[in-house]
């Protein structure tokens, strides 16, 4: 396929989960080579020391053997001592940096239950939404002011320029005290202490009704807080320093209302004393300094120069993990299996265990507990080989890369976040945006043109999330591109499928490896001429099911491309021959089959030319030989999707052959809904990933792509226009589909489409009419001229109309014109029928 957003494209985060550990280079020679690997013939690649494998016929060595025992139930243990367990794999390619966490940290790290699509690992709400924030400006004055205020205020109290001010005071404290009159001060010593103490208390209402009013909190926050340490801590200082100042030199009313206050619990004789006196000084100056200490953050500051790590600042808080010992194997303690979860504790704690193998490994226990004989075969294996137990058949416990950030345990794999934009809910602003299982199934569509990012930021890190849940017994994945298409390198793959090249180890079997010719002929049918319209499927079905079950019951398998070709064409040798094979067999209902076809043979409406003609597009020298059957071929068969954690890989000769490669594309979309729906068995996810579904949907691959979400199953579709489906499927394709996203750069009739289907909703929208209000009188023009000094603004009246309207969620021009570049829209739903609004998402955020 096309380079879609290959450029730029961002690696893999620190925080993602380590793999095991390496044990250390040993000290001695080195050892001989160890043999090869035993799941090598499983995957279909060669093992080490081995050629490359050709078209090797069935039976030979290397040729997958999909029938044999499963490999998640472990054997009995050989009698004698226990063999030493193996070492660690050796670790992926790219490794995570130095700061990633430890894997018993990531297992108690929470993942809440969220809405459709969010990154639960480590998720943190969001703070309330606060109104719309002062200007600094604004902010700025409005303290000054105040502060001027409060001082004049105090100055006046402090001079007696307030009438009625001691009024209060004298109504609580006998008369004796007082002189006359309402403006009479202290007669005695008790008069004077009770004005010191009532001074202090209305200095402190003062102060904190100034630091209401002015907001200084919020000027703290945004000037001082923000900047982090260590200027948050130097700030605080300098300000305990001045302070400390003013309340020593008796500016502040402090000192003197605390003595006042002790001598009249205590006595007046505790004085006597100089230790008691400094002793009261010491608690004085800690009292004033502890609120700067805890606004400064002096002791997270002075642990992590300690520590020598930098302090963290109220924007980069770790995730907050809990208090549960998911890493002690709780499930495996309450069975009564100890010595299995001490194991495994054991080998998280010592780093021989990554996320995969946790995964697979509480995947195991699950189907275990289902049968309770499997139960001491499983505890049996961990004890033998610990994190290694229960290994996937190809015996890889990580893939070779990791592009995304992935969640195995939650199957999520994380593709970006969501914008603060205000088409985003805000609760939904700057959260993480992940896809899962729940929302696969499902299916998905992504249009956009190339480059917008389709192949690079969301096929691949799905591909890689099915091939991990793979690797852990839950999920099978078929990835479906042209050669060369970024969905993952050769050794994340089981089974790699290379049409048209002769190196590849796998054919590619036409008819899904089903043995019901009107299956295979139904299925054949709709890949071949599903796309013309002026087609019955159902009438070339019927036709190649007159061809199909005849000579399958004279050869013993389904023809090749070039003898289906010859039967379509009606060439008189090759009828001749499958008749007088059946006329030998004795075949009379067989027999009745091809004659009926041969009766309709060259009839108007005929769908066999057009068949013949399909099939000559596959019928081609890069093909010879590829599209064999019978004893001697080897091809792989999408019906082993259904019942084995395959990671399955097929490249397409989209560039030399295009016709030919939509052809096996709508071929294989077709077998896929075919076969995941008639199987019985659902407990596998299995995803079909189409890298690029262009001229691939037909009316009959959407109504089976609607029923993939009942069988556990789901298919991820990209295309660069909806204009490369036929028009009367663009509303049933998207309608089929719960997921849809829609890319940076597509056309507004992509946009319109997009729009339509997901609808409208209710806004309530504000009119406001400003009108400026002119002022007659001096003192009120005097008042306006200082509001616009605090605001910058002049003074106005708003008229606010409120009225309640339905809008689209996202327009078409607003789907093409105003989605950046690397962003796009996308709407996502579960099987459980929940949805979230479309969200505009940085990809790879």
């Amino acid at each position: 396929m096309e380079d879609e957003g290959t450029r730029g494209v961002r690696g893999t985060s620190a925080d993602r989960v380590p793999g095991p550990a390496v044990p250390p280079p040993p000290s001695g020679p080195p050892r001989a080579e160890p043999p090869a690997d035993p799941g090598a013939s499983w995957r279909g690649q060669p093992s080490a020391g081995q050629p490359s494998p050709g078209r090797a016929p069935a039976g030979e060595p290397g040729a997958p053997q999909f029938g044999q025992p499963s490999a998640w139930t472990s054997p009995p243990p050989p009698p004698g001592p226990p063999p030493a367990r193996p070492a660690s794999p050796p670790p992926p390619v790219e490794q995570p940096s130095a700061g990633a966490p430890s894997l018993a940290a990531w297992l108690r790290t929470p993942r809440p239950p969220q809405a459709p699509g969010v990154w639960r690992f480590g998720f943190t709400p969001r703070p309330a939404e606060q109104g719309e924030e002062v200007s600094d400006r604004s902010l700025l004055v409005g303290a000054v002011i105040t502060l001027l205020s409060a001082l004049l205020l105090w100055s006046l109290w402090r001079n007696g320029y307030l009438p009625y001010r001691l009024v209060p005071l004298k109504l609580f404290t006998p008369g004796e005290w007082w002189n006359p009159g309402t403006s009479g001060g202290p007669r005695t010593i008790e008069g004077s202490d009770a004005l010191t103490v009532y001074e202090a208390l209305l200095f402190g209402l003062l102060a904190y009704g100034c630091g209401r009013i002015g907001n200084f909190s919020e000027l703290f926050r945004r000037h001082v807080v923000q900047r982090g340490q260590p200027f948050l801590a130097l700030a605080a200082a300098v300000a305990a320093g001045l302070t400390q100042l003013l309340v020593w030199k008796e500016t502040l009313p402090v000192v003197r209302p605390v003595l006042v206050l002790v001598a009249a619990v205590a006595g007046g004789e505790i004085y006597q004393s100089q230790t008691v006196v400094n002793v009261i000084y010491a608690l004085i100056a800690a009292a004033v300094l502890y609120p700067f200490a805890r606004l400064g953050r002096w002791r997270e500051l002075i642990a992590a120069r300690r520590s020598g790590s930098e302090p963290a600042t109220a924007d980069d808080t770790p995730a907050p993990t809990t208090a549960t010992s998911a890493d002690q194997w709780p499930e495996l303690r309450a069975a009564g299996w100890t010595d299995a979860a001490d194991t495994l504790t054991a080998e998280v704690r010592t780093g021989r265990m990554n996320d995969v193998d946790v995964a697979r490994l509480r995947h195991a226990w699950t189907q275990a507990t289902r049968s309770p004989d499997r139960l001491a075969p499983f505890a049996e294996a961990v004890l033998r080989t610990g994190g290694a137990a229960a290994l996937h058949p190809s015996g890889d416990r990580d893939l070779p890369r990791r592009t995304a950030r992935h969640d195995v345990l939650t199957g999520q794999v994380r593709i970006g976040r969501c914008a603060d934009d205000p088409h985003n809910p805000y609760a939904r602003r700057s959260t993480g945006i992940a896809l899962d299982p729940t929302l696969l199934g499902t299916s998905l569509l992504a249009v956009g043109p190339p480059g917008s990012g389709k192949s690079a930021r969301l096929v691949r890190p799905v591909v890689e999330a099915l091939g991990l849940r793979a690797l852990a017994g839950q999920a099978a994945v078929l990835a479906v591109g042209g050669t060369g298409a970024p969905v993952g390198p050769d050794e994340a793959f089981d089974v790699v499928v290379r049409v048209g090249n002769p190196a590849s180890a796998h054919d590619l079997d036409l008819y899904g490896g089903t043995t019901d010719p009107d299956e295979a002929a139904a299925v054949l049918a709709e890949g071949l001429v599903g796309d013309v319209g002026s087609l019955d499927s159902r009438r070339a079905a019927t036709v190649l099911a007159q061809l199909l079950g005849p000579y399958r019951t004279a050869h013993g398998h389904f023809p090749s491309v070039p003898e289906l070709r010859e039967l379509l064409d009606g060439t008189p040798a090759a009828l001749t021959a499958l008749r007088a094979a059946l006329e030998a067999a004795g075949q009379q209902a067989m027999l009745r089959e091809l004659e009926a076809r041969a009766r309709q043979a060259g009839g108007p409406g005929d769908p066999a030319p057009a068949l013949a003609d399909r099939v000559a597009l596959l019928d081609r020298p890069a093909f010879a030989g590829f599209f064999a059957t019978g004893p001697d071929a080897r091809p792989f068969a999408l019906r082993s999707l259904g019942q084995y954690p395959l990671r399955v890989r097929i490249d397409l000769p989209e560039r030399g052959h295009a016709e030919a490669s939509r052809l096996l594309t709508r071929l294989l979309l077709a077998q896929f809904t075919a076969i995941t729906a008639a199987r019985t068995d659902t407990t596998l996810f299995v995803g079909l990933v189409l890298d690029d579904a262009t001229h691939a949907v037909t009316a009959e691959t959407v109504r089976g792509i609607r029923r993939l979400r009942s069988v556990n199953a789901g298919a991820v579709l990209t295309l660069r226009t909806v204009d490369d489906v036929p028009e009367a499927l663009h509303t049933p394709l998207l309608g089929a589909v719960g997921c849809t996203a829609a890319f940076s750069g597509i056309t507004t009739w992509d946009g319109k489409r997009f729009a339509e289907a997901w609808g409208k909703e209710w806004v309530e929208t504000r009119e406001v009419a400003q009108h400026t209000v002119f002022a007659d009188q001096p003192f009120t023009r005097a008042l306006h001229a200082l509001r616009k000094l605090v605001t910058g603004k002049a003074v106005t009246t708003d008229a606010v109309t409120v009225r309640q309207v339905e809008r689209e969620r996202w327009s078409a021009s607003e789907l093409a014109y105003a989605v950046p570049a690397g962003h796009a829209v996308i709407r996502l739903a579960t099987v459980e029928g929940e949805h979230a609004p479309p969200l505009l998402v940085e990809l790879g955020g």
